[in-house]
Protein backbone atom coordinates (compact mmCIF):
# COMPACT_ATOMS: atom_id res chain seq x y z
CA UNK A 1 0.00 0.00 0.00
CA UNK A 2 0.97 3.43 -0.72
CA UNK A 3 2.48 5.68 2.17
CA UNK A 4 1.64 8.96 2.54
CA UNK A 5 2.50 11.97 4.94
CA UNK A 6 -0.36 11.89 7.48
CA UNK A 7 0.61 15.11 9.52
CA UNK A 8 -1.54 17.42 11.49
CA UNK A 9 -3.79 14.57 11.73
CA UNK A 10 -6.44 14.28 14.63
CA UNK A 11 -8.24 11.46 15.87
CA UNK A 12 -11.27 12.41 16.33
CA UNK A 13 -14.96 11.07 15.72
CA UNK A 14 -16.97 12.16 12.54
CA UNK A 15 -20.01 13.22 14.43
CA UNK A 16 -17.63 15.91 16.56
CA UNK A 17 -16.76 17.25 12.89
CA UNK A 18 -20.67 17.28 12.07
CA UNK A 19 -21.48 19.09 15.27
CA UNK A 20 -18.86 21.48 14.37
CA UNK A 21 -20.23 22.19 10.87
CA UNK A 22 -23.20 23.04 12.53
CA UNK A 23 -21.79 25.64 14.39
CA UNK A 24 -20.25 27.34 11.34
CA UNK A 25 -23.73 28.04 9.64
CA UNK A 26 -24.00 25.06 7.50
CA UNK A 27 -27.35 23.71 7.18
CA UNK A 28 -27.98 20.19 7.73
CA UNK A 29 -29.36 19.90 3.57
CA UNK A 30 -26.92 21.68 2.54
CA UNK A 31 -24.18 18.95 3.17
CA UNK A 32 -23.66 16.60 0.39
CA UNK A 33 -20.79 14.24 0.31
CA UNK A 34 -19.37 14.34 -2.86
CA UNK A 35 -19.97 10.92 -4.91
CA UNK A 36 -17.26 8.21 -4.92
CA UNK A 37 -16.93 8.91 -9.35
CA UNK A 38 -14.77 12.34 -7.89
CA UNK A 39 -11.85 10.16 -5.98
CA UNK A 40 -10.49 7.13 -7.30
CA UNK A 41 -8.17 4.70 -5.91
CA UNK A 42 -4.47 5.23 -6.27
CA UNK A 43 -3.52 1.66 -5.37
CA UNK A 44 -6.17 -0.47 -7.21
CA UNK A 45 -3.56 -1.77 -10.21
CA UNK A 46 -0.55 -2.39 -7.21
CA UNK A 47 -0.26 -5.48 -5.31
CA UNK A 48 -2.94 -5.57 -2.40
CA UNK A 49 -1.93 -7.02 1.24
CA UNK A 50 -2.63 -6.69 4.82
CA UNK A 51 -0.48 -7.27 7.13
CA UNK A 52 -2.24 -8.80 10.15
CA UNK A 53 -1.15 -11.06 12.25
CA UNK A 54 -5.27 -12.35 13.11
CA UNK A 55 -6.05 -12.18 9.45
CA UNK A 56 -2.45 -13.83 7.89
CA UNK A 57 -3.07 -16.66 10.91
CA UNK A 58 -7.09 -17.19 9.51
CA UNK A 59 -5.83 -17.21 5.93
CA UNK A 60 -3.73 -19.98 6.39
CA UNK A 61 -5.82 -21.46 8.44
CA UNK A 62 -8.43 -21.68 5.31
CA UNK A 63 -5.84 -23.02 3.03
CA UNK A 64 -5.30 -25.80 5.11
CA UNK A 65 -8.62 -26.87 5.68
CA UNK A 66 -9.05 -26.90 2.53
CA UNK A 67 -6.04 -29.33 1.94
CA UNK A 68 -7.36 -31.90 4.40
CA UNK A 69 -10.57 -31.83 3.14
CA UNK A 70 -8.67 -32.62 -0.72
CA UNK A 71 -6.15 -35.44 1.16
CA UNK A 72 -9.22 -37.38 3.13
CA UNK A 73 -11.57 -37.28 0.02
CA UNK A 74 -8.56 -38.15 -2.11
CA UNK A 75 -6.93 -40.95 0.06
CA UNK A 76 -9.56 -42.03 2.35
CA UNK A 77 -12.47 -42.55 -0.12
CA UNK A 78 -11.92 -41.86 -3.82
CA UNK A 79 -8.51 -43.80 -4.46
CA UNK A 80 -9.67 -46.75 -2.53
CA UNK A 81 -12.67 -47.13 -4.04
CA UNK A 82 -13.98 -50.09 -6.65
CA UNK A 83 -15.64 -48.19 -8.92
CA UNK A 84 -12.90 -46.08 -11.46
CA UNK A 85 -15.72 -44.16 -13.24
CA UNK A 86 -17.27 -42.72 -9.71
CA UNK A 87 -13.76 -41.85 -8.27
CA UNK A 88 -13.02 -39.50 -11.73
CA UNK A 89 -15.80 -37.74 -11.89
CA UNK A 90 -15.59 -36.61 -8.10
CA UNK A 91 -12.68 -36.13 -7.98
CA UNK A 92 -12.23 -33.87 -10.64
CA UNK A 93 -15.51 -31.96 -9.85
CA UNK A 94 -14.22 -31.87 -5.84
CA UNK A 95 -10.76 -30.90 -7.14
CA UNK A 96 -12.46 -28.24 -9.56
CA UNK A 97 -14.45 -26.60 -6.72
CA UNK A 98 -11.31 -26.67 -4.45
CA UNK A 99 -9.40 -24.56 -6.81
CA UNK A 100 -12.20 -22.20 -7.61
CA UNK A 101 -12.37 -21.81 -4.11
CA UNK A 102 -8.83 -20.99 -3.55
CA UNK A 103 -8.41 -18.90 -6.31
CA UNK A 104 -11.81 -16.85 -5.06
CA UNK A 105 -9.97 -16.32 -1.83
CA UNK A 106 -6.72 -15.46 -3.52
CA UNK A 107 -8.26 -12.18 -5.15
CA UNK A 108 -10.28 -11.66 -2.51
CA UNK A 109 -7.14 -11.32 -0.31
CA UNK A 110 -4.71 -9.63 -3.27
CA UNK A 111 -7.36 -7.23 -4.80
CA UNK A 112 -7.65 -3.80 -3.26
CA UNK A 113 -11.23 -3.48 -1.61
CA UNK A 114 -11.51 0.25 -2.92
CA UNK A 115 -8.88 1.98 -0.75
CA UNK A 116 -9.53 5.55 -1.32
CA UNK A 117 -5.90 7.51 -1.53
CA UNK A 118 -4.87 8.60 2.25
CA UNK A 119 -3.67 11.64 3.11
CA UNK A 120 -5.26 13.41 0.02
CA UNK A 121 -7.37 16.26 2.49
CA UNK A 122 -5.43 19.03 1.12
CA UNK A 123 -6.17 22.10 -0.37
CA UNK A 124 -4.79 21.80 -3.44
CA UNK A 125 -6.25 18.16 -3.48
CA UNK A 126 -10.00 19.58 -2.62
CA UNK A 127 -9.52 22.24 -5.71
CA UNK A 128 -8.34 20.36 -8.59
CA UNK A 129 -11.35 18.38 -7.79
CA UNK A 130 -13.56 21.06 -9.55
CA UNK A 131 -16.57 21.39 -7.03
CA UNK A 132 -19.26 23.49 -7.45
CA UNK A 133 -20.12 25.98 -4.66
CA UNK A 134 -22.07 24.71 -2.01
CA UNK A 135 -21.09 20.98 -1.47
CA UNK A 136 -19.54 19.97 1.20
CA UNK A 137 -16.81 17.20 1.01
CA UNK A 138 -15.91 15.09 4.73
CA UNK A 139 -12.33 14.73 5.14
CA UNK A 140 -11.92 11.03 7.27
CA UNK A 141 -10.22 12.38 10.91
CA UNK A 142 -7.97 8.86 10.73
CA UNK A 143 -6.33 8.48 7.20
CA UNK A 144 -6.86 11.92 6.34
CA UNK A 145 -8.60 10.99 3.40
CA UNK A 146 -11.49 12.99 1.50
CA UNK A 147 -14.38 10.07 1.84
CA UNK A 148 -16.68 9.65 -0.94
CA UNK A 149 -20.46 8.75 -0.69
CA UNK A 150 -20.77 5.31 1.09
CA UNK A 151 -16.98 5.24 1.99
CA UNK A 152 -16.07 3.98 5.64
CA UNK A 153 -12.58 3.99 8.14
CA UNK A 154 -11.35 0.27 8.13
CA UNK A 155 -9.26 0.14 11.46
CA UNK A 156 -7.13 -2.87 10.48
CA UNK A 157 -6.71 -1.67 7.14
CA UNK A 158 -6.41 1.36 8.10
CA UNK A 159 -7.81 3.22 5.32
CA UNK A 160 -11.32 4.23 3.98
CA UNK A 161 -12.93 1.71 1.83
CA UNK A 162 -15.81 2.99 -1.21
CA UNK A 163 -18.91 0.51 -0.36
CA UNK A 164 -17.19 -1.24 2.60
CA UNK A 165 -19.68 -4.26 3.35
CA UNK A 166 -17.08 -5.69 6.21
CA UNK A 167 -13.46 -6.68 7.64
CA UNK A 168 -12.84 -10.18 7.21
CA UNK A 169 -10.55 -12.22 8.91
CA UNK A 170 -10.57 -15.17 6.86
CA UNK A 171 -9.48 -13.35 3.25
CA UNK A 172 -7.13 -11.23 5.61
CA UNK A 173 -9.27 -8.18 3.73
CA UNK A 174 -12.36 -5.74 3.48
CA UNK A 175 -14.78 -6.87 1.90
CA UNK A 176 -15.45 -3.79 0.08
CA UNK A 177 -17.00 -2.24 -4.16
CA UNK A 178 -13.79 -3.98 -6.20
CA UNK A 179 -13.64 -7.53 -4.63
CA UNK A 180 -16.74 -8.05 -3.25
CA UNK A 181 -17.01 -10.65 -5.99
CA UNK A 182 -14.58 -12.69 -5.58
CA UNK A 183 -15.99 -12.99 -1.72
CA UNK A 184 -19.16 -14.07 -3.19
CA UNK A 185 -17.35 -16.78 -5.28
CA UNK A 186 -15.25 -17.86 -2.24
CA UNK A 187 -18.21 -18.63 -0.23
CA UNK A 188 -19.91 -19.89 -3.00
CA UNK A 189 -17.23 -22.63 -3.87
CA UNK A 190 -16.63 -23.52 -0.16
CA UNK A 191 -20.05 -24.06 -0.02
CA UNK A 192 -19.97 -26.21 -2.59
CA UNK A 193 -17.04 -28.70 -1.84
CA UNK A 194 -18.73 -28.82 1.74
CA UNK A 195 -21.72 -30.21 0.59
CA UNK A 196 -19.99 -32.42 -1.71
CA UNK A 197 -17.75 -33.53 0.84
CA UNK A 198 -20.54 -34.64 3.26
CA UNK A 199 -22.40 -36.46 0.43
CA UNK A 200 -19.27 -38.16 -0.35
CA UNK A 201 -18.87 -39.23 3.38
CA UNK A 202 -22.29 -40.22 4.20
CA UNK A 203 -22.50 -42.93 0.69
CA UNK A 204 -19.00 -43.81 2.44
CA UNK A 205 -20.27 -44.85 5.66
CA UNK A 206 -22.99 -46.66 3.82
CA UNK A 207 -20.53 -48.25 1.45
CA UNK A 208 -17.95 -49.25 4.30
CA UNK A 209 -21.00 -51.11 6.29
CA UNK A 210 -21.94 -52.79 3.37
CA UNK A 211 -17.92 -54.10 2.78
CA UNK A 212 -15.47 -54.67 4.88
CA UNK A 213 -13.65 -51.64 6.47
CA UNK A 214 -10.17 -52.87 5.95
CA UNK A 215 -10.80 -53.17 2.09
CA UNK A 216 -12.75 -49.45 1.79
CA UNK A 217 -9.83 -47.62 2.96
CA UNK A 218 -6.07 -48.21 2.96
CA UNK A 219 -6.10 -46.88 6.29
CA UNK A 220 -6.78 -48.85 9.21
CA UNK A 221 -10.73 -48.93 10.17
CA UNK A 222 -10.13 -46.34 13.42
CA UNK A 223 -8.00 -43.98 11.16
CA UNK A 224 -10.58 -44.30 8.94
CA UNK A 225 -13.34 -43.52 11.33
CA UNK A 226 -11.86 -40.18 12.90
CA UNK A 227 -10.64 -38.73 9.75
CA UNK A 228 -14.10 -39.48 8.10
CA UNK A 229 -15.54 -37.71 11.48
CA UNK A 230 -13.36 -34.59 11.52
CA UNK A 231 -14.19 -33.96 7.64
CA UNK A 232 -17.72 -34.45 8.16
CA UNK A 233 -17.66 -32.11 11.30
CA UNK A 234 -15.55 -29.43 9.44
CA UNK A 235 -17.73 -29.76 6.35
CA UNK A 236 -21.30 -29.39 8.07
CA UNK A 237 -19.57 -25.99 10.02
CA UNK A 238 -18.38 -24.21 6.96
CA UNK A 239 -21.35 -25.73 4.73
CA UNK A 240 -23.88 -23.87 7.44
CA UNK A 241 -21.06 -20.63 7.93
CA UNK A 242 -20.62 -19.74 4.01
CA UNK A 243 -24.26 -20.50 3.20
CA UNK A 244 -24.99 -17.67 5.63
CA UNK A 245 -22.54 -15.19 4.62
CA UNK A 246 -23.26 -16.10 0.65
CA UNK A 247 -26.83 -15.51 1.45
CA UNK A 248 -25.95 -12.30 3.59
CA UNK A 249 -23.81 -11.01 0.75
CA UNK A 250 -26.44 -11.62 -2.31
CA UNK A 251 -28.72 -9.62 -0.02
CA UNK A 252 -26.08 -6.74 0.52
CA UNK A 253 -25.99 -7.01 -3.61
CA UNK A 254 -29.76 -6.82 -4.26
CA UNK A 255 -30.74 -4.15 -2.23
CA UNK A 256 -27.77 -1.85 -2.64
CA UNK A 257 -26.91 -1.54 0.89
CA UNK A 258 -23.88 -2.91 2.35
CA UNK A 259 -23.38 -4.52 5.78
CA UNK A 260 -22.11 -1.01 7.67
CA UNK A 261 -24.73 0.97 6.07
CA UNK A 262 -27.64 -1.24 7.44
CA UNK A 263 -25.67 -1.79 11.14
CA UNK A 264 -25.29 2.05 10.93
CA UNK A 265 -29.24 2.99 9.65
CA UNK A 266 -27.89 5.06 6.40
CA UNK A 267 -30.47 3.84 4.17
CA UNK A 268 -32.54 6.01 1.93
CA UNK A 269 -29.43 8.24 1.65
CA UNK A 270 -28.46 7.53 -2.06
CA UNK A 271 -30.33 6.72 -4.85
CA UNK A 272 -30.72 3.01 -5.21
CA UNK A 273 -30.00 0.88 -8.07
CA UNK A 274 -32.52 -1.92 -9.25
CA UNK A 275 -31.09 -5.32 -8.27
CA UNK A 276 -30.48 -6.85 -11.60
CA UNK A 277 -28.40 -3.44 -12.60
CA UNK A 278 -26.51 -4.37 -8.98
CA UNK A 279 -25.66 -7.86 -9.74
CA UNK A 280 -24.06 -6.62 -13.21
CA UNK A 281 -22.07 -4.05 -11.50
CA UNK A 282 -20.67 -6.51 -8.90
CA UNK A 283 -19.89 -9.30 -10.64
CA UNK A 284 -18.59 -7.13 -14.12
CA UNK A 285 -21.09 -7.02 -16.70
CA UNK A 286 -24.20 -8.93 -18.29
CA UNK A 287 -25.00 -12.69 -17.29
CA UNK A 288 -22.32 -15.10 -18.59
CA UNK A 289 -19.81 -17.54 -17.37
CA UNK A 290 -17.14 -14.68 -16.34
CA UNK A 291 -19.82 -13.71 -13.47
CA UNK A 292 -18.29 -17.64 -11.53
CA UNK A 293 -14.66 -16.97 -12.51
CA UNK A 294 -12.59 -15.87 -10.28
CA UNK A 295 -9.59 -14.64 -12.97
CA UNK A 296 -12.31 -12.22 -14.79
CA UNK A 297 -11.94 -8.61 -13.60
CA UNK A 298 -15.00 -6.02 -13.02
CA UNK A 299 -15.13 -4.47 -16.54
CA UNK A 300 -18.59 -3.43 -15.58
CA UNK A 301 -17.91 0.67 -15.16
CA UNK A 302 -19.57 3.23 -15.98
CA UNK A 303 -16.79 5.51 -17.15
CA UNK A 304 -12.82 5.17 -17.41
CA UNK A 305 -10.74 5.56 -13.95
CA UNK A 306 -8.44 8.05 -13.71
CA UNK A 307 -5.77 8.05 -11.20
CA UNK A 308 -4.99 11.33 -10.52
CA UNK A 309 -2.10 13.14 -9.00
CA UNK A 310 -2.60 14.26 -5.86
CA UNK A 311 -1.39 17.64 -5.25
CA UNK A 312 1.09 18.11 -2.27
CA UNK A 313 -0.14 20.01 0.52
CA UNK A 314 -0.71 20.92 4.10
CA UNK A 315 -3.84 18.24 5.31
CA UNK A 316 -6.49 20.82 6.30
CA UNK A 317 -7.55 20.86 9.87
CA UNK A 318 -11.26 20.92 9.41
CA UNK A 319 -13.92 17.20 9.09
CA UNK A 320 -16.54 19.03 6.97
CA UNK A 321 -14.93 20.99 4.35
CA UNK A 322 -17.64 23.48 2.59
CA UNK A 323 -16.91 24.47 -1.18
CA UNK A 324 -15.38 27.57 -2.19
CA UNK A 325 -12.08 27.05 0.41
CA UNK A 326 -11.70 29.83 2.53
CA UNK A 327 -8.18 31.33 3.30
CA UNK A 328 -8.40 30.10 7.07
CA UNK A 329 -8.53 26.32 5.96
Amino acid sequence: MMKSPVHRCRDVEHGRGESRAGSNGLQPEQRIPISKDFITSSSSSAMWFIRDTCGIVCSIITWLLVFYAEFVVLFVMLVPAKNLTYSIVNGTLFNTLAFLALASHLRAMCTDPGAVPKGNATKEYIESLQLKPGQVVYKCPKCCSIKPDRAHHCSVCKRCIRKMDHHCPWVNNCVGENNQKYFVLFTMYIALISLHALVMVVFHFLNCFEDDWTKCSSFSPPATVILLILLCFEGLLFLIFTSVMFGTQMHSICTDETGIERLKGETGKWGKVPCWEAMQTAFGGRLSLSWFSPFTGLSCKKGPIEHIAIPQGEIIQQEVIEIPLTSSM
